[in-house]
């Protein structure tokens, strides 16, 4: 795993990982307290159909980053995008209301097309398996 990465594990002495369960908790806290507020409380037009794939905390805890899925097309995905930056300091704000902890971590929202990419693969084996039928008949 690369240093830079942030990931809730820490590096035991004999090389041996662990997660580090504050992390793991608060990303978890993270994810479900940030649904709420993008479902019920931003009313931002731009920020469209979103869900949250991922939250990863830093091992210190001060930094998360936010893996967004955006519904919709290119120009869609960067509007959310858009709208989700203008509102951090907002959401930001109302994490540090809602979560339980000394500091609040800084947030970096980040575009995750896993699922599109997922979506392309299921799509593209269809196709084959489609192909593969027509030709043994």
């Amino acid at each position: 795993m690369p240093e830079d990465e942030i990931a809730p594990r820490i590096r035991l002495l004999g090389g041996e990982e662990m997660y580090d369960h504050r992390s793991e908790r608060l990303a978890g806290l993270i994810k479900e307290e940030l649904g709420k507020l993008l479902q019920k409380e931003i009313k931002d037009p731009r920020i469209g159909f979103v869900s949250i794939t991922k939250v990863k905390v830093s091992r210190d805890r001060s930094h998360a980053k936010v893996y967004i899925s955006v519904f919709g097309d290119k120009s869609q995905q960067e509007s959310a995008m858009e709208g989700l930056e203008s509102a951090k300091g907002f959401i930001r704000l109302e994490l540090g209301k809602r979560i339980r902890s000394r500091h609040t971590p800084e947030i970096q929202f980040i575009a995750d097309s896993s699922l599109e990419e997922s979506a392309r693969i299921f799509s593209l084996l269809d196709q084959i398996s489609g192909e593969r039928g027509e030709k043994q008949q």
